[in-house]
């Protein structure tokens, strides 16, 4: 473990360092903020100890710059000069803790791994993250670049999203980008297949159910909607809700407010919509299958995904990307295609889009050769 300790007082800045180092900890100083900022770009360090009353930036101005930065290591303020207004707006600025000086070894030691424990829990939620939500965008054609430029200026924005395209195009992984580049990115991400979820069961699903609401309600259940509450809800296949379902969305989105099955009190929630879907809603309206006004709703930034066979350029980066994905997934080497190989694959028709093109690929690493070969395309895939 790295610890940055940033004080004025040279004594305190080596006692604290000979107390930590004892404690087996690698432990760099700094004698006011400016300098421990620049030691704060340049390496990364597990916890920060930051007196308060320093020259040229003092502590707080210290912490703001750090998390202004996008540094995440956890900031221990320290302070002679300790009073409550000053310990809660170092805590409302951002720092983990606030310890009074003259400094306790104890309290020291007890933040010190308390400030330690929650990094590690915050990197593993990362790469939790990650590992869920980490798929990438592959692709270099004009419509991929366009559609993340898209992304990258709407995730930051609180506007209900309404994503369309073929079915195995991409449309989730719209949804969980611009999830992940929102400012919601630390509060929940639900995702609802509504296609998947009988239309009986679904005003439960959405908005949960009070005991004894019906037969099998043996208990209360929080709904989807209260689930993604100060996050994001994900309403995938949307064109397949039924029209009383949409009904209780469109007053989510207007009210913010919903009522659980059985239940006769409202309950307020804060949730970002991103929906998505294969049909054509605007030709559901006019069918009836859809409500032109929570269509209105949904629409207000729409983000068209294109299909595969209309970015066939990206074929060859994409097999590429699934074929080393696939071969780390499964502990072998990496393994190629053969340039006729990805020729053969460039030219059929792809009508299962992404999917289908991921599907294909992990079925030629399983029956082709090494590397694939355009003869294992024509017997495995044509």
């Amino acid at each position: 473990m790295k610890v940055l300790i940033v004080d004025d007082e040279r004594a305190i800045r080596y006692s604290l360092k000979e107390i930590l180092e004892m404690e087996n900890y690698q432990v760099e100083t700094a004698e006011n903020g400016q300098e421990g900022l620049q030691k704060a770009e340049k390496e990364k360090y597990d916890v920060i100890f930051c007196d308060i009353k320093m020259p040229q930036m003092d502590g707080i101005e210290m912490l703001s710059r750090l998390i202004e930065e996008g540094i995440e290591s956890p900031v221990i303020m320290v302070s002679g000069h300790a009073d409550i207004t000053t310990a809660v707006e170092c805590i409302k600025k951002g720092a983990f803790d606030f310890i009074e000086k003259p400094l306790d070894l104890n309290r020291i030691l007890i933040t010190l791994k308390n400030a330690t424990d929650k990094a590690s829990l915050v990197k593993e939620t990362k790469i939790l993250k990650k590992k869920i939500y980490g798929r990438e965008m592959i692709g270099e054609s004009a419509q991929i670049a366009h559609l993340k430029e898209m992304i990258a200026k709407v995730a930051p924005t609180q506007a209900s999203v309404l994503v369309t395209g073929p079915n195995g195009s991409g449309k989730e992984l719209v949804a969980q980008s611009l999830y992940q580049m929102s400012e919601r990115s630390q509060m929940p991400f639900v995702e609802v297949n509504c296609a998947a979820i009988p239309s009986e069961l679904i005003d439960s699903e959405l908005f949960g159910h009070k005991k004894g609401s019906f037969t099998s309600a043996i208990k209360d259940h929080k709904g989807k909607f209260e689930q993604a509450d100060g996050g994001t809800i994900f309403l995938d296949e949307i064109g397949d809700m039924s029209l009383a379902a949409q009904a209780k969305v469109l007053r989510v989105l207007q009210e913010r407010k919903l009522t659980p099955v059985g239940g006769d009190k409202e309950i307020t929630v804060d949730v970002r919509i991103i929906a998505a879907t294969n049909k054509n809603l605007q030709e559901e309206i006019v069918k009836g299958n859809f409500r032109e006004d929570l269509y209105h709703r949904l629409s207000v930034i729409v983000l068209k995904v294109p299909a595969l066979d209309d970015r066939k350029e990206d074929i060859p980066i994409l097999v590429n990307y699934f074929s080393e994905r696939i071969c780390a997934e499964n502990g072998r080497p990496a393994r190629e295609f053969s340039p006729e190989a990805v020729k053969l694959l460039q030219d059929r028709p792809w009508p299962g889009n992404i999917r289908e093109l991921r599907n294909v690929v992990e079925r030629l690493l399983i029956l082709g050769g090494n590397p694939v070969s355009a003869q294992d395309v024509k017997d495995y895939v044509l």
